[in-house]
């Protein structure tokens, strides 16, 4: 599939605004595969808070659950082909010299959230881009879970209902975002274009 269109309009958006919000983004059949495999996946584990090796869980300010993605020759394949080619056009555009990309599922069991904060970790050059990909059918406004998106004068700019197939990508320095306590599950695909080595 060509994504040269979606990925100029995610570009044209980080020049400008910092920020896209995507409704429709990429294909059904693949937001719904990527859901089944979440779902079934066996590898969740309690999300922690540091930008070192040793895992620091701190559940008053997240406590969602997650399972780090890998090639699997299938639908997590096909989304991270197309991740690389946004990459690769990023790079292309505006010199951001993104070295390579990481990416999870999010779980949000009832009652989860995760506060407000910076994906870019204080003093750390790493994380540049984030991405959020929402695998959610059939969600409203009433099952919670929204995403926040403040400016730097801590005013909210943008709520986003995690709908199937909204694909969101900000820079993460410049916008401190938190997820709103989800009503039911809530899956995502978070992940992030980093610019240091593996």
């Amino acid at each position: 599939m060509n994504y040269e269109t979606l990925y100029e309009k995610i570009t044209s958006s980080l020049i400008t605004d910092g920020y896209i919000v995507i409704e429709d983004a990429l294909s059904k059949y693949l937001i719904s595969e990527l859901l089944t495999t979440a779902k079934q996946s066996q590898n969740f584990q309690q999300a922690g808070i540091s930008a070192s090796n040793q895992k620091h869980i701190d559940e008053n300010r997240r406590r969602d659950q997650i399972a780090w993605l890998d090639e699997d020759g299938s639908c997590v394949s096909e989304y991270l082909s197309f991740i690389n080619g946004l990459r690769e056009y990023l790079n292309r555009s505006l010199y951001l010299g993104l070295s390579y990309y990481e990416a999870h599922f999010a779980r949000y069991k009832e009652g989860n959230f995760y506060e407000k904060h910076l994906d870019a970790f204080k003093n750390f050059k790493n994380r540049v881009v984030t991405t959020v990909l929402y695998l959610n059918e059939d969600w409203s406004e009433e099952d919670g879970g929204e995403l926040l998106i403040y400016d730097k004068a801590d005013n909210v700019i943008e709520t986003v209902i995690p709908h199937a197939n909204t694909l969101v990508v900000f820079m993460s320095e410049e916008f401190p975002h938190a997820v709103e306590p989800a009503k039911k599950d809530r899956y995502s695909i978070a992940g992030w274009f980093r610019v240091d080595k593996r």
